[in-house]
């Protein structure tokens, strides 16, 4: 495997800097759009309901129409599991819309499609329910999904109708069918399966992509580390100027840079949020495509390179970019293709397929830019990253009433279906769809430290049992793992995956250096005990 130096461009690392800031964004793994915190509420006989996903099936003049997903409440009836035991009713608008006093007829069994407003969700019910309703459905006046649940003070309830709570644009919807002509709707609520298949294929993704990226930047440093000796022994004395050249492709993280990056990339995920719009998804678009064509030509360049040694070998000065490799200018229309043509389909149901290439081939190649010199600066990085996790995924709610870092990876109010920073795997079994998603900082953070491991296994010679690159490796597969089960016992909340990761590996990494006695060389020198020696007796 060759050396990044040999084919990598100088504007490499200036394309990423805007692109790897963007990364870290999108750490959070979440699950769906239910909000509101219910802690408090009360679950007493009448208001006790688990609260699940419930399908809303259309039909516009006995034709069938949109589908439309709401979250049942935690009062009222359970609805059936399966679409051929719900009955199709008619539905109706409420008079009043808000429906907080009696209705001025009789509704014989219809469904009620009602605003969200002037008095409590039960009060909506009970009144729905005494004029002869069968279920209620109110409009949220957000785009998000609302956990309907009871008040404090309420006790003995009765309620025997389904309530469900339906998104702002799917109210607005239906308001425009009914005056189309007659609606009915069929309510029912799937059960989904116990394990998730996406969220496995997911799991192998980031791992896979962190131990191939891993595995690359050991082989990357070991083949540099004999060069180096080969200098040594050739010529000692112009070794101070090789090395300073040959090192120029690579990015070592120091402690400020740790700490910057944190307040940096918290600025721009303010900046995201406060003016996400359409065109602002387009700007990220663009700039993970500029980032995409280089990795995707990285790899691409990486692997052909042992087939095509000559044309990896002979390079072409082009301007600004400098030295640049036939095999380069040969990959390279291919990958602005391919970036181009996922662009423009990236709305289309495969084109997931089409990011997750240009992700993983992304972070693959920042891991072989961007490195971690020794375990303090992994520690800071890490410890930050953690806290930033945390912060803009819960704490961040008491300051703007949602979650900042969920909004910003869904898309906030910008239309489109969130930003492309993720890597993301369609829920194919499970009747609700959707997508099974982790942001890329949840790989690349975790991945700087691994890679770290594997190159200081490497140098001290040490085979996977003794070391330290297998044991960090199983302990991100496992706070991933945790972070997946976390999501799915959280009831639809968003989870930071580095809450659960960060411990995991840094806290591996920290207790077997204790334990083996190489502490001091892990996070100051960042290279063994021999290596260090052989470098003092050098100088």
């Amino acid at each position: 495997m060759m050396d990044l130096r040999s084919f990598s461009s100088p504007l490499l690392r200036w394309i990423l800097v805007p692109v790897l800031l963007v990364l870290m964004l999108t750490g959070a793994v979440h699950a769906g759009d239910i909000v509101h915190e219910d802690d408090e509420a009360p679950k007493q006989p009448g208001c006790n309901n688990k609260f699940v996903l419930v399908k809303v099936q259309t039909y516009l003049n006995n034709t069938e129409d949109t589908e439309f997903v709401g979250v049942g409440a935690r009062f009222g009836t359970l609805m059936a599991s399966k679409e051929k035991h719900a009955v199709r009713t008619r539905l109706s608008l409420a008079n009043p819309l808000d429906l907080c006093t009696k209705p001025k007829n009789k509704i014989p069994a219809e469904v009620l499609l009602v605003l969200r407003g002037n008095c409590t969700f039960t009060t909506k019910a009970k009144v729905a329910q005494d004029a002869g309703a069968s279920a209620i459905l109110i409009i949220n006046y957000r785009r998000e999904l609302y956990k309907m649940v009871c008040d404090l003070n309420e006790t003995a309830l009765d309620i025997n109708i389904p309530a469900v709570m339906l998104p702002q644009d799917a109210g607005l919807s239906l308001q425009n069918s009914l005056k189309s002509g007659e609606v009915a709707v069929q309510l029912y609520s799937p059960q989904r399966p116990l394990v998730d298949t996406a969220e496995v294929f997911l799991w192998l993704m980031a791992v896979g992509t962190i131990l191939c990226a891993s595995y690359w930047s050991a082989w990357s440093a070991r083949e540099a580390s004999i060069e180096h000796d080969k200098l040594l022994k050739d010529a000692p004395d112009e070794l101070l100027n090789m090395d300073d050249t040959s090192s120029g492709n690579i990015v070592d993280i120091n402690m400020t840079t740790a700490i910057l990056f944190v307040v940096i990339a918290s600025s721009f995920l303010i900046l995201l949020y406060r003016f996400m719009s359409y065109w602002f998804i387009e700007l990220l678009v663009v700039l993970f495509c500029i980032g995409g064509v280089e990795g995707l030509q990285t790899c691409l360049v990486a692997l052909l390179s042992r087939w095509f040694k000559r044309a990896g070998e002979s390079f072409v000065k082009v301007p600004l970019l400098g030295a640049v490799s036939y095999l380069t200018l040969a990959v390279c229309p291919f990958c602005i293709a391919f970036s181009v043509v996922w662009a423009v389909y990236r709305r289309v149901s495969f084109a997931w397929i089409g990011q997750d290439i240009l992700g993983i081939t992304l972070i693959v190649t920042v891991l072989q830019i961007v490195r971690v010199p020794n375990l303090k600066v992994g520690t800071v990085l890490l410890s930050c990253a953690f806290l930033y996790d945390i912060f803009w995924v819960f704490v961040s709610k008491t300051l703007f009433h949602e979650s900042v870092m969920i909004m910003v990876a869904r898309g906030g109010r910008s239309g489109e279906d969130g930003i492309p920073m993720l890597l993301k795997i369609p829920r194919l079994f499970d009747p609700w769809g959707g997508y099974s998603i982790i942001g890329f900082g949840d790989i690349l953070l975790p991945g700087l430290l691994i890679a770290f491991s594997l190159r200081y296994d490497w140098a001290a010679k040490k085979n996977l049992r003794a070391g330290y690159f297998l044991w960090t490796m199983m302990a991100y597969g496992s706070g991933l793992l945790i972070t997946y089960v976390a999501l799915n016992l959280m009831d639809g909340h968003g989870q930071p995956a580095l809450l659960y990761i960060v411990p995991f590996t840094l806290g591996t990494m920290l207790a077997l250096g204790r334990k083996k006695g190489e502490l001091h060389y892990l996070w100051t020198k960042g290279e063994p005990e021999r290596v260090c020696t052989h470098l003092q007796h050098i100088q």
